[in-house]
């Protein structure tokens, strides 16, 4: 098999029904809309979780536990494993995990985990580490600095 021979399998890619394009096409005129109404109009439907006047799913069940979603603090994380790819002797801070794709984005600051091991004698500084990883950094001789 070659690539210019693949095909997808028969039937699974379908035409997009082009709504609203004459009558002709028996979609055409108010496109599946059906006359006006609330539905019928460009913004229509009601909002998610609106249940038409009806106290809501979500207000009608019982709220329990702690929730702290909106100020709780999101840490990127990195694995000692991962800080081999720096050299030996380097100072590490967020920026330089950027820079090398160790992590997507700082969000609140960075955490170190303590899954792998660490080669290198090196100065970590991050917001926070566990305690394995807090113990493997210096083991290899390095610091972990807490920001």
């Amino acid at each position: 098999m070659k690539l210019h021979e693949l095909s997808p399998a028969p039937g699974s890619n379908q035409e997009p029904k082009r709504k609203g394009r004459g009558i002709g096409t028996g979609n055409g005129k108010t496109a599946g809309r059906g006359h006006k109404g609330q539905w019928a109009r460009s913004g229509g439907g009601v909002r998610p979780g609106f249940e038409g006047g009806q106290m809501p799913l979500a207000r009608r069940l019982p709220k329990r536990g702690f929730n702290n979603k909106v100020f709780a603090k999101h840490y990127a994380e990195v694995n000692v494993a991962a800080l081999n790819a720096f050299e030996d002797g380097e100072t590490i801070c967020v920026v330089a995990m950027l820079e090398k794709g160790l992590i997507g984005k700082a969000c609140d600051g960075v955490k170190v985990l303590g899954n792998g091991e660490l080669k290198k004698k090196l100065t970590v500084k991050a917001a926070g580490f566990s305690k394995s990883a807090k113990e493997k950094i210096e083991a290899a001789g390095g610091k972990a600095e807490v920001v």
